[in-house]
């Protein structure tokens, strides 16, 4: 089950063809480790894609990349150090196919004139593990003896005897 407990990763990374493979295997044992298995292929899919596109089209190769889950959403956010890579150009096919598999995207500037992108996945209720029909339990009722029934039996005898009783003392 999706534990709820809050969970933060920090990766600090020089982009290259080689890096993206070993990036995309060390977010998805963490993914594994926090039991966000579901999660796995769309977020290292969209990390793989935003890091192909810096390697591609950035001067500058070093690169941040963050993960945070709050027990609902998983935000994953790739910063990239150069000034000149411009996301509504460079970067719009890698975006689009981002927004396309995610639950929400967004870009912003710092204040260094890098740019943070990032990317939510949701985990939704219907990925959860499927219930394994159980055999019903014996109730309490069917374990015990009744005692209404038990008692009413008792107290007719013992009406019926004492009213026996009652008539041999007369």
């Amino acid at each position: 089950m999706k534990t709820a407990a809050p969970c933060y990763y920090h990766l600090d990374v020089e982009v290259s063809p080689d890096r993206v493979g070993q990036v995309r295997r060390i977010l998805a044992a963490h993914l594994r480790l926090w039991d966000l298995e579901t999660l796995v292929e769309p977020v290292c899919s969209g990390a793989e894609l935003l890091l192909k596109a810096i390697d591609e089209h950035a001067t500058d190769k070093n690169t941040s990349i963050e993960m945070w889950w709050n027990g609902q959403h998983l935000i994953t956010a790739v910063g990239e150090n150069d000034c000149d890579l411009r996301p509504d150009q460079d970067l719009r096919t890698c975006l689009e196919r981002i927004a396309a598999m995610s639950d929400g995207w967004g870009c912003c500037a710092t204040g260094t004139g890098s740019k943070v992108i990032w990317f939510s996945q949701r985990a939704r209720a219907g990925e959860r593990v499927p219930l394994v029909p159980v055999a019903p339990r014996p109730r309490l009722r069917e374990v015990l003896q009744v005692p209404r029934e038990a008692r009413a039996a008792a107290l007719a005898g013992e009406a019926r005897a004492s009213d026996g009783l009652l008539e041999e003392a007369r």
